[in-house]
Formats: C-alpha cells, structure tokens, sequence
C-alpha cells in the first residue's frame, strides 16, 4: 500500500483509489446509480446525486472526462479548466501538476445515465463516455429558433417555438400547401444582409418556413428564397417544394427539398441551396422603370411517395 502524509493519499496508489469508491456509496438517497468498483469489480449502489457531484469539475461544474486532474488533496477539475487556473487548486491551492485522477476515470466508464433531454421524451440511457455524442444529435434536443431576422437564443420544441414566432417576432401563420407572396421594396439598392420575411405555413401536419431576404453573394446583390422544415432531417426528406417568380414572359423556378431547422439560416443561405435571383433580374421582373422592387414569388410544397 502507498504511503499517505498531511496532504491526502500518495497519487496512484491503491489507497487512492479505494478511497474514492468508498466514499460513493456513504451517501442516503432514495436514488441510486450501479457501477463496477474500479479496485474489486464488485457492484457497488451509489448516490446519483452524489455520483454526479463527484464528475463534475470543481470549476465550471461541467461534466468531466479524461484526463481528470487532481491535486494531492484530491481536488479534481476538468483539463480545459486546468489550463486556466495556473496550475494552482482553486480549492485549496495547491500545485496541481499532471496528477490524474484514474480512480474516477473508471468509475465513470462503467456508469449509465440518462439523456438530459429525457423530459422531452428521449428514453435513451447512456454510458457516460458517449453521453455528449447522444446528446448533440439526439433527436430530441430543442431546436433553435428559425427566425433569421436576429441572432434569437430562444431554444424549444416545434410548438414552443410556434408560439415564440407568432408572439414573440409577429411572424405571419398560414395554412396549406400553396402559396403566392408579394415583396415590394421602395429602395433596391440597400441589399446589406437585409433579412426581409419570414412565413409559415402549416400542412400535411407539419410546420414550414419560407425565407425571403436579400444579401450580396461576393459583390452581387442577389434576392433569394428557400423554404425549412421545422423537424428533424430525416422528415424533412419526405417533402419537396418549388418556387417561381417571374414577368413579362419570363421566369425562375426552383425545386427541391426543404432543409430541416437544425441547419442554422445562414448555413442554408450560403449554400445557395434556394430560388436565387439577381438584383438586375428582379428588377427586370418588376418592370417599370427599374426604381422600386415588386416581386410575385408563387410556390407549393407536397408529399413524396
């Protein structure tokens, strides 16, 4: 056994980490988490809230993974935070150095928890080490607010955000499948990452946002329109749309599908994957005397087979 002095438990003996495990399973709870004790392998019922205390880092009360530092006083912390702090405990102040703390290294590879999204109805239970890869794709996660018009940190579900859109940015709601929208702009020189409009549309059960902004592609100003899908991308690739805009025996179209909203606006627009129409055109599609922007976009959205 590893000698231990004033300052805690020598680093990576055995005392170590007995010492750690055993401190797990002291807590009274009526919730309780079943893990392998890294020094005998036995099963052993831990406190979940105490079990979660111990993994998150003493700093920015982030869950931690490996390497997970400590100092001789068994301190622990994440290695992001140990970078900032100066090789100084911010508990006891100490010198941290390169210790780590392999005892809860293991303990938390053989711990399950939750999906934090379990409330929105993820029944996931995940080792702790994939937990974060789960939890960035998970289907369940809140979407982010698709209103273009400003960086919104609103986050939700599809109705919450629903709400949010009519209440909160005044969007305009409408159902069915079809569409025919008017854009008249008395200015069509300012172009400046101008968003414009922003529509939604209700059918086949589902939520749609149609996109109507201007913005300079290089050192073109161009007018583009693309529709988003309020769900994840697999619903998304069920659907298809197209739109038209066009005058004097001319016109655009465009086909394809929605993208879904957990690509940001900005992602879609510089895709150019939407109707783009250059400003020479669409003032060409105005008519008159080039002065003042009318533009008619028509378009439908339907179901794949």
């Amino acid at each position: 056994m590893g000698e231990r002095d004033e300052h805690g438990p020598m680093p990576g003996s055995p005392f170590l980490e007995r010492s750690v495990v055993s401190s797990f399973t002291s807590a009274e709870s009526v919730s309780f988490t079943k893990v392998c004790a890294p020094a005998t392998g036995k099963a052993a019922i831990l406190n979940a809230s105490s079990l979660h205390e111990l993994l998150d880092c003493s700093v920015c009360i982030s869950s931690m993974y490996p390497p997970i530092y400590q100092c001789l006083n068994g301190h622990t912390l994440c290695s992001s935070c140990k970078s900032r702090v100066q090789n100084r405990c911010p508990t006891c102040r100490h010198e941290l150095g390169t210790i780590r703390c392999l005892a809860l290294e293991k303990v938390a590879e053989s711990v399950e928890l939750p999906c934090r999204f379990q409330n929105l109805g993820c029944s996931e239970i995940c080792p702790y080490y994939s937990k974060l890869k789960h939890e960035s794709n998970c289907t369940y996660r809140p979407y982010d607010c698709p209103y273009a018009g400003s960086e919104c940190p609103v986050k939700g579900d599809i109705s919450a955000l629903l709400l949010h859109l009519r209440d909160d940015h005044r969007v305009d709601m409408h159902n069915g499948c079809t569409f025919n929208h008017r854009y008249v702009k008395s200015n069509p020189q300012e172009v400046e990452n101008a968003t414009w409009m922003l529509t939604v549309f209700s059918c086949f059960g589902h939520h749609f946002c149609l996109h109507f902004e201007a913005f300079q592609m290089g050192t073109t100003p161009v007018y583009m329109a693309f529709l988003r899908f309020m769900g994840d991308e697999n619903e998304a690739k069920n659907f298809s749309y197209s739109l038209e805009v066009g005058a004097n025996g001319r016109k655009s179209i465009w086909q394809g599908f929605p993208r879904s909203i957990r690509d940001s606006h900005r992602k879609v627009r510089d895709s150019h994957d939407g109707l783009i129409i250059q400003r020479s055109m669409a003032l060409f599609f105005s008519g008159g005397d080039h002065k003042e922007l009318k533009l008619r976009v028509t378009g439908r959205i339907w179901r794949e087979q």
